[in-house]
């Protein structure tokens, strides 16, 4: 049953499709096992990743009852069901998975017996017939209790829209193929099988209707199907997409069940429900050819990428439903951008790029990637954002965990996959599409290739990769050229840089000037490569002013500043004497770029002046000039919690001045603008953030053997 094939990074599974009927993503992308980080940038994020926030997320699962919720379902338990929600299973899924992927990336024995440990527990808690879902397995033996609302109603899959029944199993899946690629064992891929097996027996033509409230199943089952050969995987996986809009009594917006996907085209609804399905589409498009599907979420991108992206890649307007919201719509104060959501943007966009091998699906990952995802973990691995907003009137500070934790456990799963979404290959062509220090060893038309990159990105636009086939080989590098390395405008319509872009990068190969063809945003070089080739690229990196689609009501008369692929925020504390909330850059100032060591391990800083303009008694505006610098938006939040924002105005007519302190000190936030405007920090209920705990950084040096056993 089991085929020969290999992990290729947290997107996909490759595999040669059984059926000749079947097709796959003609661009594929090189496995993350295949690409070993060595910059200064990355390979200490996931080596955080791997030391610190995945033993810290185990240990709140343990914490939280999550874990023991399986042993409850297995009979291995006395402890009471903990949790109020049936999606908390799903939270421990998406940690096994990020153990997996980390003893892909380095052997880490005591890892593995703690990841065998829960496995058994899982094992444990499936019932005879595959079902697997521990809070009604754990509950149904109370007696005449079966109010558990957001869970289920009287028995299994009879409220698929609440319960997340499908929705777990789906990162169980994900989670199972992982281990068996990681480690050759079986026993977790062996309950995903039997659960899946369930599941395609229950739901299908002549049987029970329904799909999932939240997507995710559809990607776990094709990654099932890839792993395992069984088609009937990929055959669930398309007719649970099939099934949306189909049933009159369940059609909404908010799960995109308003009407069938093929009919959708716009984003619309939760956010992460939604950007799961439009990368379960993508896959099962891939295999099957299915046209209708990519035309679909073609035009839905279309969609997000011109009326619904933030600056910083995140997606999600609105905390009411964690939502899109409506074309244009992207308040700052109250920006959800959702962590999940953004982790979900990057999935989606490199299976776009995958269909279609255009670099501007590139450049929305990118940014993405250095920006939102980056903001929704601190730099230590152990506290985490929910929301990321781009401006914060009271300030916000990162919590250590969620009572809905699904942020963290992404965070996890995702981070030491990275390696995944750097290149790509089709026939002859080699795709560079991410800068990062690395090597990597992968085949190209059947022959082996290495390539080197060494770089300072995203601090320095200078990248020299080694090229080394192992025998002389005509192939064409495609090296991508960001889209903030060029012209005006970026991958987004929303967004255009004020300052053009003059001789924005050269490439040399072996030392020489070289001409090169561009196509769909790539330097192409095609030659005879052989052992000892060595391209030079350097893009020019200036600090670059932004400006936002007049129709953003929040970013008229703002700017955003912008360096590489990096966006920049500005904190209170880095302005001398002033409030974020009220200044002007004007439109002559100079901005200066500097890479400042010391600073929070080492980043690049922008530094300049601004006006600040405050209101006295006499309703006169004083303007005052205050120096300062802006730091990347992902180190907000690391020194305090304080105001912050991202577009600043330009014009005197959009800034907003502040009262003249008189009993507060100048760098006090005015009280009475606060309640003008509003608190940023407006979270769910089902949002809360959990206490930190004294022993909390004890983490930091958690070995798996000291986890406390179970």
């Amino acid at each position: 049953m089991f085929q020969k094939m290999f992990f290729i990074s947290l997107a996909l599974i490759s595999v040669v499709p059984v059926n000749a009927e079947l097709s796959d993503y003609p661009y594929q992308p090189v496995t993350f096992r295949q690409v070993h980080f060595n910059d200064s940038f990355w390979l200490g994020r996931m080596e955080t990743n791997r030391t610190v926030t995945i033993p810290f997320a185990f240990k709140k699962c343990e914490d939280t009852g999550r874990i023991e919720n399986f042993k409850l379902a297995g009979g291995l338990s006395n402890q009471p069901y903990q949790g109020k929600t049936g999606f908390n299973d799903s939270d421990v899924y998406k940690i096994m998975e990020a153990a997996a992927y980390s003893l892909m990336l380095k052997p880490d024995p005591q890892m593995d017996a703690y990841l065998d440990k829960v496995i058994s527990y899982v094992a444990a808690a499936q019932e005879e017939n595959g079902y697997l879902y521990t809070a009604w397995t754990s509950r149904a033996q109370e007696a005449n209790n079966h109010k558990m609302g957001c869970c289920y109603k009287k028995e299994p899959w009879d409220n698929l829209h609440r319960s997340h029944e499908l929705y777990n199993v789906g990162h169980m899946y994900e989670a199972a193929a992982a281990h068996y690629l990681a480690t050759g064992k079986k026993t977790f891929l062996n309950v995903a099988i039997k659960n899946a097996d369930l599941v395609c027996d229950v739901f299908g033509p002549g049987k029970r209707d329904g799909f999932p409230g939240h997507q995710e199943i559809e990607i776990g089952l094709v990654k099932l199907y890839r792993v395992t050969g069984e088609k009937k995987y990929l055959d669930q996986a398309q007719r649970f997409l099939d099934c949306r809009g189909s049933d009159p009594q369940n059609q909404r917006e908010y799960d995109q069940s308003h009407i069938p996907v093929t009919e959708q085209f716009e984003a619309v609804g939760h956010a992460v429900r939604g950007t799961y399905m439009y990368s379960g589409m993508a896959d099962v498009a891939a295999l099957t050819d299915n046209q209708k599907f990519i035309q679909a979420i073609d035009k839905i991108w279309d969609d997000v990428a011109n009326r619904k992206l933030y600056i910083t890649g995140g997606i999600g307007a609105r905390h009411h439903g964690e939502s899109y919201g409506d074309p244009y719509e992207l308040p700052n104060q109250t920006a959800y951008c959702e962590t999940c959501a953004v982790i979900a943007n990057v999935y989606w966009n490199h299976r776009m790029f995958l269909l279609h091998g255009d670099s501007k699906y590139v450049d929305i990952m990118e940014r993405a990637l250095y920006n939102n995802v980056l903001s929704g973990v601190s730099m230590d691995g152990m506290t985490f954002f929910y929301p990321n907003p781009l401006e914060a009137v009271a300030g916000q500070e990162r919590s250590p965990w969620f009572n809905t934790a699904c942020c963290p456990s992404n965070i996890c799963r995702f981070l030491n996959s990275m390696p995944g979404y750097v290149y790509a290959v089709r026939d002859r062509q080699v795709y560079v599409n991410l800068f990062i220090g690395s090597r990597s060893e992968f085949d190209v038309d059947g022959t082996a290739l290495k390539l080197t990159q060494n770089t300072q990105y995203p601090w320095n636009g200078k990248i020299l990769i080694n090229v080394d086939p192992q025998e002389e080989k005509t192939f064409t590098l495609k090296i991508r050229v960001p889209d903030w390395a060029q012209g005006w405008r970026s991958s987004s319509a929303l967004y255009t840089f004020v300052e053009p872009l003059a001789d924005n990068y050269t490439i040399l190969l072996n030392g020489k000037v070289c001409e090169v063809v561009e196509e769909k945003g790539y330097a192409c070089l095609k030659k005879s490569w052989k052992k000892g080739d060595v391209v030079e690229v350097e893009f020019s990196m200036p600090v670059r002013r932004v400006l936002c689609d007049r129709r953003v009501a929040d970013n008229v008369g703002k700017i955003a500043v912008q360096r590489g692929p990096v966006v920049y925020c500005l904190e209170q504390q880095d302005l001398e004497g002033g409030n974020p909330l009220n200044i002007m850059i004007e439109n002559n100032s100079e901005l200066t770029a500097d890479y400042d060591e010391e600073f929070l391990g080492g980043m690049v800083l922008l530094r300049g002046h601004a006006i600040e303009l405050q209101k006295e008694k006499s309703q006169d505006v004083k303007r005052t000039k205050r120096n300062f610098k802006m730091i990347p938006y992902y180190a907000r939040a690391h020194r305090g919690k304080q105001p912050m924002v991202v577009w600043i105005p330009y014009i005197e007519l959009h800034a907003r001045p502040l009262p003249v302190p008189t009993i507060a000190s100048e760098s006090t936030v005015s009280t009475s603008f606060i309640s003008d405007v509003g608190i940023n920090d407006l979270e769910a209920v089902h949002d809360q953030k959990m206490p930190a705990s004294s022993s909390d950084k004890a983490y930091e040096y958690l070995h798996w053997g000291e986890l406390k056993k179970l």
